[in-house]
Formats: C-alpha cells, sequence, structure tokens
C-alpha cells in the first residue's frame, strides 16, 4: 500500500503514520519527494498485516491510499509519485538527467596496470572507477581474483584519483572488506538471485549495481532488487548485461536494448547497461553504448586495459586505454542528445 500525504503534512503527521504502521507488524518506507512525501507500507503475508484496516485515511495529513499492483512494491514506479530516483555517489549523481560512465579494468591484476587504468579514465571524465578484486569465472581453474589484495589496490587507485569505486562482492563473509573500500558494491549476473546476499547487502546501506541474469526476466531483476530495497536501502541501480538467446555465433550474449525503455516504465531506479560482458567483442562495445544512450539509458559499465592482449580476464571486449578519451566523448555527445549530461566531479 501507498500512503501519499497532503503537501501541507507535517513531519509529525508523517511520524505519526509511520508509527501506526509499525505497530502493526508492517515495514514502513517513508520517501521525500519534491512537494510531497510518499510511505510505501510493506504487510508481512504471512502475519496477514492488512493495510487498509489501519484506518489510516482517518490520519492528519494522509491525503490518500493507493494500492501497489505490482510485487514489486518499492521498485515500482508507483512508490515515487512519479518521480525518479537519482544516487548520489560520492558528488556524483546517477539518474534523472544525469549520465553515468563507469570505466576500468575488469579484473585488478597488479599495482602497475591498476593505477595506469584508473588514470586514464579520470583523464577522460569518468563517473565512477570499476575493477574487480573477487571474479567469479566459469571454470574453477580460471583466475579467480586477487581478493584483499584486489581491494588495497583499489582503494590506492582511488585515493590517487578521488574516484569513487565499484567492485563486485560474491560471499557474504567477505562483506566487512568490501565496504572498506565500495563506494558501490556490484552483484554479478549469477548471483541475481542470491537473496540471502541481497537481503545483507540491503541491510548494508551501500549503494548497489545490480546485474540482471543471464536468463532473468525483467520482472525477476525488479524482484532481486526488491529484497534490497526491502531492508532500508534505496540507492539501487539494474544493470542489463546482456542474456541468452538462440544466437551463438558473433556475441557472447544479446543486449537487451528494448529493456531500457520498458524498465523505465517500470521502475523508477536508474538504468545501467554493461556492452562489454554483452558482446565480448571490443568492436561492439562503441556502437552497443551509443545505442543504449540513445535508448535513454543512465549510463554504461565498460572495461578499460592497458594492453588487453596480455590481460588475465576478458581482454577480447576491453576498450583500450590509448583512445578511451575518443571513447568518453563519443558516448557523451550522444547521451547529451538524449538530454542528459555526464556526471563527473
Amino acid at each position: 500500500m501507498m500512503i501519499v500525504m497532503q503537501e501541507t503534512a507535517s513531519d509529525e503527521d508523517i511520524k505519526a503514520v509511520i508509527e501506526k504502521i509499525e505497530q502493526a507488524g508492517a515495514i514502513a518506507h517513508p520517501i521525500k519527494g519534491a512537494r510531497l512525501t510518499v510511505i510505501g507500507a510493506i504487510g508481512d503475508v504471512e502475519q496477514d498485516v492488512n493495510i487498509e484496516s489501519l484506518g489510516l485515511e482517518g490520519q492528519p495529513g494522509v491525503d490518500r491510499l493507493v494500492p501497489i499492483l505490482k510485487p514489486y512494491k518499492l521498485a515500482s514506479t508507483q512508490i515515487r509519485h512519479g518521480e525518479r530516483t537519482v544516487l548520489d555517489i560520492q558528488g556524483r549523481k546517477i539518474g534523472g538527467d544525469h549520465f553515468a560512465l563507469i570505466a576500468g579494468p575488469c579484473t585488478v591484476e597488479s599495482r602497475e596496470q591498476t593505477m595506469e587504468t584508473a588514470r586514464c579514465v579520470r583523464d577522460a571524465g569518468v563517473t565512477l572507477l570499476r575493477g574487480g578484486a573477487y571474479k567469479p569465472r566459469t571454470s574453477p581453474y580460471a583466475f579467480q581474483g586477487l581478493g584483499g589484495e584486489g581491494l588495497r589496490l583499489l582503494a590506492e587507485a582511488k585515493a590517487e584519483t578521488g574516484l569513487p569505486v565499484v567492485t563486485e562482492l560474491m560471499d557474504v563473509r567477505d562483506l566487512a572488506d568490501v565496504l572498506e573500500v565500495a563506494d558501490v558494491i556490484q552483484v554479478g549476473a549469477r548471483n541475481m538471485q542470491n537473496y540471502p546476499l541481497l537481503t545483507e547487502i540491503g541491510r548494508s546501506g551501500c549503494p548497489v549495481l545490480l546485474k540482471r541474469g543471464l536468463s532473468a526476466t525483467l520482472d525477476e531483476l525488479l524482484m532481486a532488487a526488491e529484497y534490497i530495497l526491502k531492508e532500508g536501502n534505496p540507492s539501487v541501480m539494474l544493470c542489463e548485461r546482456g542474456v541468452r538467446t538462440f544466437e551463438t555465433d558473433h556475441r557472447r550474449t544479446t543486449l537487451d536494448i528494448m529493456a531500457i525503455p520498458i524498465l523505465k516504465e517500470l521502475t523508477h531506479l536508474p538504468v545501467i547497461v554493461d556492452p562489454s560482458h554483452a558482446a565480448g567483442r571490443r568492436d561492439l562495445v562503441l556502437p552497443l553504448s551509443l545505442a543504449a544512450a540513445a535508448a535513454g539509458a543512465d549510463g554504461i559499465i565498460v572495461e578499460v586495459h592497458p594492453n588487453p592482449d596480455v590481460a588475465v580476464c576478458d581482454g577480447p571486449q576491453a576498450l583500450l586505454a590509448d583512445t578511451f578519451a575518443e571513447f568518453a566523448s563519443a558516448v557523451q555527445r550522444t547521451a547529451e542528445t538524449a538530454g542528459k549530461a555526464l556526471s563527473a566531479a
């Protein structure tokens, strides 16, 4: 249920509604907009909490009650009452009219590689630095990341460049270590439906980049986001990174460009696109990035490497550090044509 407060509602009115919801055993999620406050009331089905029976319509400051029909209550566009979520990551805004360019190495390999890449993307004006310390790999014999040492190198790159860091969390046992470095936690496609992990990340309060699973529907992606949102963490970005289709030649997966406008209809959360993992080919990353920006995405996340030919992970899809500035400029121009400004320091 969504409780829409009047524009003139006082802080005491809002507090009284929240207390009444919580006393009934439900969870209140207040969302302050530019004009008014909306309170999402999520009842526990097992406890049979009936929000409609609380008599909130007669409460001071309450304008009306609106049922949320979608199963993803907090991710639905209804809960924001027409407003879109804009994240603020260390002063860099993502969503609304702001476009995020997230770039960096697929995986942290060495200090030299990490620092060179971080300086390169910083000079090109990116929003956030991406880099993997823990890597989920199809083969158990492939490089799995540097772990704690990788986090230390990301922290060093962050300190020198001033760029906020996006890095992946795979295991809840590593949460505390990742939180010491990460400004955004990435949840990879393979963990999109790891619900205990999503719950703990939600409780951490750290902003999240949630990638769509390889075979996941958009509704399943939104329900995964709901696990994070229901724990009181509103800072979630959704990421389209390609899905498996009947196509097996010339590409890794199929980038679902149509997911961008559809998600914009279904949810208020920012939508990011990962053309690097979708394509698996460097030459396809630019056209897919431009297509994503033109379709209204709130940002893209791409991989960059000083020498992709010797990369230990996903070299064929990594952009060249030497030419990354030209790539960034092309994406920025397209984003501006779509009405979004590149978000940087």
